[in-house]
């Protein structure tokens, strides 16, 4: 069998990884002219790190990013609302790990060229169309410059199955959904940077700070750095903007002023740290419009199935972006080895996955986990004395219970698995 992949993201490198340790012929076609670790932070959940380390990567990830020891949210005047270990100090059989994104797609993509040969991943390489000729699917693909396909072809390739982890703009999803309109802008805005600093907290801590609309949040991300004593922070300042936006859904990576962020943020001086400061000593600041996609009723077509931010694009909430595409990747490989027939193999995959991925895609709508922080803020607009007058433990607890549940990440579920 040989399976192509469009997309050289982070769901179609691991994907390629769990079809080469299954005994599967992968090939990956990606847009970009090069492969770069481009980026900032993100975190790996344990059932992502899981699959990984079954992969063979866990001593990489751990002289990479920081495992994450605990996630805490605050009001936005610092005030503590809750706290939880996390990853191993949870008592996972897995830890959570927080990493620069474009360190993490280098590793992927350096094991990929290791294990299946320098020519697996074709990079420069957009896919233009794509059809399906009796058991085969021949895929076309073009040269692309400054983001516009020139229509010049640089590839045609044919395979048993193709996967379109082509990320949230997908030519493999238009495709089968012609008429689905442009991503959705949710009226907010992240804003993105890294700095070297002072450790804040444990020095492993990841936290958000603020309510829906307005919102802080912060993790390390180098291990490397930890170990001089220092920390490489990355940051995200998430805000609603509205329709005063001056940009578009599809602008990303556009790099702002610090005095587009800072006004926002500048009385949020905490004890344990300063997030004007953070703002300030930031070099550059990148800017990300939040968008998602509906859920869609089939990802399945044939031999062609979508995969990663090409299935289910969904908001930065709960870390579950990048883990959700890295778990894709074995429940379609398990699919395709344990079935005789392909399409079949491929609805399978599609059962499995869409639903739990819609669940989480329309529960970060809601904010996920992150639902406490605005609870305290519509109860105690101005700060709390006692912060169990403005919630509960048990509701806490319900809000955190209930989101691991619908991301698949419950501790005792996950443990249980080999």
């Amino acid at each position: 069998m040989k399976v192509i992949i469009a997309g050289g993201g982070i769901g179609g490198l691991v994907t390629a990884l769990c079809l080469e340790r299954a005994g599967i012929e992968a090939r990956i076609f990606e847009s970009a002219a090069e492969i770069r670790p481009l980026g900032v932070g993100i975190n790996l959940l344990p059932h992502s790190v899981r699959i990984l380390t079954a992969l063979g990567l866990d001593a990489q990830l751990a002289a990479t990013g920081i495992e994450t020891a605990e996630l805490i949210y605050f009001n936005k005047f610092g005030q503590l609302i809750w706290r939880e270990p996390r990853g191993r100090a949870a008592g996972y059989t897995w830890p959570q790990y927080s990493i620069h994104r474009g360190r993490l797609q280098m590793l992927l993509y350096d094991t990929v060229r290791e294990r299946l040969g320098d020519g697996a991943v074709q990079t420069g390489c957009h896919l233009d169309s794509f059809v399906e000729r009796g058991a085969q699917v021949e895929a076309t693909f073009v040269k692309r410059v400054n983001g516009r396909a020139t229509g010049e072809i640089v590839a045609v390739e044919s395979g048993d199955v193709l996967i379109g982890a082509d990320g949230i703009h997908s030519r493999v999803r238009h495709h089968f959904y012609p008429d689905e309109k442009e991503p959705q802008f949710s009226g907010k805005v992240l804003r993105r940077g890294v700095i070297e600093g002072e450790p804040y907290l444990t020095g492993r801590s990841m936290f958000m700070a603020g309510y829906a609309n307005r919102k802080f949040v912060a993790y390390p991300i180098d291990v490397a750095v930890a170990a001089r004593g220092r920390s490489l922070i990355n940051w995200v300042a998430d805000v609603q903007v509205g329709d005063a936006y001056s940009g578009t859904p599809r602008d990303w990576n556009r790099q702002v002023e610090k005095n587009v962020v800072l006004p926002y943020f500048d009385t949020w001086h905490f004890d344990w740290l300063n997030i004007p400061q953070l703002i300030e000593s930031a070099a550059a600041i990148y800017e990300f419009p939040m968008i998602d996609r509906d859920p869609v009723e089939r990802w399945s077509f044939g031999r062609v199935t979508l995969l990663g931010d090409a299935a289910h694009p969904m908001y930065p909430i709960g870390s579950n972006g990048a883990s959700q595409a890295i778990l894709d990747a074995p429940a379609l490989v398990e699919a395709l080895t344990t079935e005789a027939d392909v399409v079949r193999a491929l609805q399978r995959y599609e059962q499995e996955r869409l639903q739990p991925t819609a669940r989480i895609v329309l529960s970060n709508r809601q904010q996920g986990p992150e639902e406490c922080m605005q609870l305290v803020e519509e109860r105690a607009p101005n700060g709390f004395t006692n912060l169990h007058d403005v919630i509960s433990p048990a509701e806490l607890e319900e809000i955190a219970g209930r989101y691991k549940q619908i991301a698949g990440f419950s501790r005792e579920a996950l443990n249980a698995k080999s």
